[in-house]
């Protein structure tokens, strides 16, 4: 299969016998060994192998059945909406199967995201690295941003999981914050930065270990296909570094989508709109610090806190250091008269 598509981008020779159905079944007997695995140290994952292998071979068959079809035309409307059916398949991915944690919109952000990244990159690095006129041929199009929307799929779901989860678990040092002042951007840039670390370090870690420990699957179709393999190890390199470069780009925007839902235009935290699925777990489902009498008690020191006190910047702008609110008033009188008490 990768060596049949991987020849329509440009590879040649043929196959020495074309593979068939029992082809795929031999092959498909191999997930045995990790079904038997699994039923003997009782971990539990033997239907999910199997599920995993039907959708793998389904899937596959009807994007050959597809891509056989969008092959055959040059029209940028069944190209582009092609990508677009990727994409939308993509986003529904993220938010309905993967993501452990779900704030409100999410599919709509995951989708402008993964759309907005993916089809850039894919349409610069054509035209200008793979020297495709137009860079939306289909038979290289369709291929590789496929590719991106793969690898980009895994690390916006990396990303959603760790910044919805940091905010839960750090509750009480982001409401600290902003109780003292911190600005939107100053609460939002720290989870950010840790979300998509968290997200771009398989991608950065693959294209560290390329060449060196493994072949890659394109450079092998492109070998199999019976391609110079110069000129197949060029072509991985540019698909790595697109790869690395789309999933960094939607990452990012799906990341700060959730942050800046997360983190009000007040600001302040929203944890309460975040929606725990059942892949989440019972124990991420009542985090430590997040959830409980105790956190509600806190929850109310922290507002009441932030509404009786104003950040310094905003005294030094008045030019005055007015106590205006009632309980920042109170507080302040009874601290006048422990003063004259004593």
């Amino acid at each position: 299969m990768e060596a049949a598509m991987f020849k329509a981008l440009g590879g040649g020779g043929s196959d020495p016998e074309p593979l068939t159905a029992s082809n795929v079944g031999v092959a498909a007997l191999l997930l045995v060994v990790n079904i038997g695995l699994s039923g003997w140290l009782g971990l539990g994952m033997g239907r999910s192998v199997a599920v995993a292998a039907v959708r793998c071979a389904v899937q596959l068959t009807g994007l050959g059945l597809v891509l056989d079809r969008v092959f055959s035309t040059d029209s940028p409307v069944y190209i582009m909406g092609m990508a677009g059916v990727l994409g939308l398949l993509a986003a529904v991915e993220v938010s309905r199967w993967r993501a452990r944690r779900r704030v409100p919109g999410l599919f709509w952000g995951v989708l402008a995201a993964i759309l907005t990244s993916c089809v850039a990159t894919a349409l610069f690095g054509n035209k200008y690295s793979l020297n495709m006129q137009p860079a939306y041929t289909a038979r290289r199009f369709i291929p590789t941003i496929g590719m991106l929307f793969g690898s980009s799929l895994i690390g916006v779901s990396i990303g959603v999981d760790a910044i919805t989860e940091k905010a839960d678990v750090e509750r009480a040092r982001i409401e600290t914050m902003l109780a003292f002042g911190a600005s939107r951007w100053e609460v939002v840039r720290p989870l950010t930065a840790d979300a998509l670390r968290a997200a771009l370090t398989p991608a950065v870690t693959n294209l560290a270990v390329t060449g060196l420990i493994s072949i890659p699957g394109v450079m092998t179709g492109w070998v199999l296909g019976g391609a110079d393999v110069l000129q197949a190890a060029r072509y991985q390199q540019i698909i790595l570094f697109m790869i690395t470069a789309s999933t960094a780009s939607s990452t990012l925007l799906a990341v700060l989508y959730c942050a800046y839902v997360l983190v009000d235009a007040r600001p302040m935290l929203r944890t309460d709109r975040i929606e725990r699925t059942a892949k989440a777990g019972p124990a991420a489902a009542t985090p430590a610090g997040s959830s409980g009498p105790l956190a509600s008690r806190a929850t109310s020191r922290m507002e009441l806190l932030r509404a009786g006190c104003r950040p310094l910047s905003e005294l030094s702008r008045n030019g005055s250091t007015t106590v205006s609110s009632p309980s920042a008033r109170s507080l302040a009188g009874g601290v006048g008269k422990r003063q004259s008490r004593v």
